[in-house]
């Protein structure tokens, strides 16, 4: 056969024989990315290193410091995990093993209650099998093949599976342990030589609760020690910054059965943080030139059928209800909103571009094994935006939206940031050429912002490139949170467009921008990146005045009554308690502040200073107390 023409990721082009693994080819390459590759894209297709490739194109070598790599990487730490629990429990049956944000899990029956205590022998049994070192081998199978082999080894949950899946499945298989997967996995046990089980949770099959119960287990694995020592003080730092723990401590926000599981009650102080984030989002985005929009919570069907929402998005999507004998569904997201309104009258290229944006709450079914906290919900309200523009318009935009996404992060005390340009998946809406361009605005837009960036290759979605933002909080986690995409699809499924300066109809390029993600996953972030104790301007009481004994109380009435007048967020604490416990109390609600008055203050009318987390800040004059404040207001200081 003829060979094949592999272009790099620098350029360069050059031929290799048919059917070369690219194993080979890493060989050849040598160096950094020989010893850390896990995986292969070619064609914006994931592979093995180990398949062979068979036809001209693009190819990237994958590692574990892209979002790709840490999906391979963990996904195959869970087919060890599996392995080791089919070892220590041969009665064990498997259902789903995947990646998730950090770390992976595998939902497991058993046989058996399993323990916390059963962890450390799996872990000890998962050491073997990586010290042996066995491949990932790909094998394709037909579906009788592979019920045949299923069947044989007693899996029903891979039986119903494979029932399920409708096509000709793939399996993996590591010593003697065979799983169902499409992959692709890295080259062998061996690299999986860091990490730790992390917990046990109980889960139900494909999620309903009318189903059989599972085990879920929990893990988390590196590439090299540094990184698993580094995560395991971060877990422990993380239980004190339990979003959920101190959302009940601080009574900011509860999620009750009565109401439904993912449906967030947000308390009164939980509220007024969340009206202080809104008001900032909406003053920022006023004086960058966007109007604001709203659209209603269900649709008409047919609606969902012109967006494409119930082709690739139906099984997130809330059942129907009938209305005057019209089928309406819950919207999950409000582009296809913002889309009719732009259809609404004729638009011309003098008016481009618009600059939608919409606080919408949206409603998504998930599974109930996924929920927790503020940050997996059913019900969520999107900080979204949508930029309508003409194609010359495209860099401009995309250079803004980044500069406006980092500067509001920014304003919020996140300054580390991880950004990834996300190319062409394999699947795709679209011609080739409007892809290369939305991409190449995508770049340029990053390199002129001065932004470092990793490309992820293939990981767009279907209708357009993307740019993804992820924030690192204050022990170094990394949270999903900005997203700019270019979207070919809607505006060709809407039949949107604008008359052109020659008189013409043009399609307009859309833009999707989601800046902080959703409120209720922000909201969960804040509380953990701040530990509860949110900065001044954020926090629902910025300061306690606490008199020392009943005859301070006029002048703390007085001093109370003077912060109120300059806008500030105060309580007066004037019960018959003693001042070491107010301030332990104040201190465990993380006030920002506190003044404490007895009789020395009181005589010389001046006011002794407490931080929060600091402790006393000594004896000022009010007025210098007020100028402080609305200093450190005014700068959105964190500290």
């Amino acid at each position: 056969m003829a060979d094949i023409q592999i272009r790099f990721p620098d350029g360069k082009v050059k031929n290799y024989p048919h059917g070369i693994a690219a194993q080979q080819i890493l060989q050849e390459i040598g160096g950094r990315i020989h010893k850390e590759a896990i995986a292969v894209q070619l064609n914006q297709r994931m592979m093995d290193l180990s398949a062979p490739l068979v036809e001209d194109g693009d190819i990237h070598f994958i590692t574990f410091d892209v979002p790709a790599g840490k999906e391979v990487f963990w996904h195959s730490s869970a087919h060890v995990m599996a392995h080791a629990v089919k070892e220590l429990f041969p009665q064990a049956k498997f259902a789903f093993g995947p990646p998730v944000d950090e770390g992976f899990y595998y939902d497991i029956d058993p046989g058996q209650t399993l323990s916390t205590e059963d962890l450390q022998k799996i872990e000890e049994k998962m050491t073997e099998i990586v010290r042996q070192d066995q491949p990932f081998i790909r094998q394709e199978m037909s579906q009788e093949e592979a019920l045949t082999l299923f069947r044989s080894r007693n899996e029903s949950y891979k039986v119903e599976q494979i029932e399920r899946l409708g096509e000709p499945p793939s399996i993996y298989s590591e010593g003697s342990f065979i799983d169902l997967c499409r992959g692709p996995h890295i080259p062998s046990t061996g690299m999986i030589r860091y990490f730790k089980l992390l917990s046990i949770a109980g889960s139900y099959w494909l999620g309903n609760e009318k189903n059989a119960v599972l085990q879920r287990i929990y893990g988390i694995s590196f590439p090299k020690k540094s990184m698993l020592d580094e995560y395991i003080l971060r877990i422990e730092e993380a239980k004190k910054r339990d979003h959920r723990r101190l959302g009940k401590e601080l009574d900011l926000f509860s999620i009750q059965d009565e109401s439904g599981p993912g449906l967030v009650l947000w308390h009164p102080k939980g509220a007024f943080i969340r009206h202080k984030i809104e008001e900032f989002w909406k003053q920022r985005h006023l004086e960058s030139g966007y109007e604001f929009v709203n659209s209603p919570h269900i649709a008409r069907k047919n609606l969902w059928n012109t967006s494409g929402h119930l082709d690739f998005f139906s099984d997130n999507m809330y059942s129907s209800m009938e209305v005057d004998e019209q089928e309406y569904l819950v919207k999950p997201m409000n582009c296809p909103f913002h889309l009719l309104i732009y259809k609404s009258k004729t638009r011309s290229y003098r008016d481009l571009p618009y600059r939608w944006a919409e606080l919408g709450t949206v409603y998504r079914y998930e599974r109930s094994g996924v929920l927790h906290g503020l940050m997996r919900v059913r019900g969520f309200t999107q900080d979204d935006a949508h930029i309508f523009c003409r194609p010359d318009q495209l860099d401009d935009e995309v250079r803004g939206l980044i500069d406006f996404s980092t500067g509001i992060l920014k304003a919020f005390g996140f300054e580390t940031i991880d950004v990834y340009l996300s190319t062409r998946p394999e699947k795709y809406v679209g011609e080739i050429e409007n892809w290369d361009r939305a991409t190449e605005a995508l770049r340029k837009g990053l390199e002129s912002s001065g932004i470092a960036y990793q490309v992820d290759p293939g990981e767009g979605v279907f209708y357009g490139p993307k740019i993804d933002i992820k924030i690192r909080d204050s022990i170094g986690r990394s949270w999903q949170c900005s997203t700019i995409q270019v979207d070919f699809n809607e505006p060709q499924r809407f039949d949107i467009a604008y008359v052109g300066q020659d008189g013409e109809r043009h399609q307009p390029i859309m833009i999707h921008r989601a800046l902080l993600g959703s409120l209720e996953r922000f909201f969960g972030v804040l509380i953990e990146h701040y530990a509860g104790a949110f900065p001044l301007w954020l926090a629902p009481v910025q300061v306690n005045v606490i008199p020392i004994t009943d005859r301070q109380h006029d002048y703390a009435v007085e001093i109370h009554q003077q912060l109120l007048k300059f806008g500030f967020r105060a309580e007066l604490d004037d019960r018959s308690e003693k001042v070491g416990y107010k301030i332990r109390e104040a201190e465990t609600q993380k006030v920002p502040y506190m003044i404490i008055l007895g009789q020395k203050e009181m005589d010389g009318r001046s006011i002794s200073v407490r931080k929060h987390g600091e402790g006393d800040l000594g004896t000022m004059e009010f007025s210098s107390f007020v100028k402080m404040f609305n200093e450190k207001i005014a700068a959105k200081t964190v500290s």
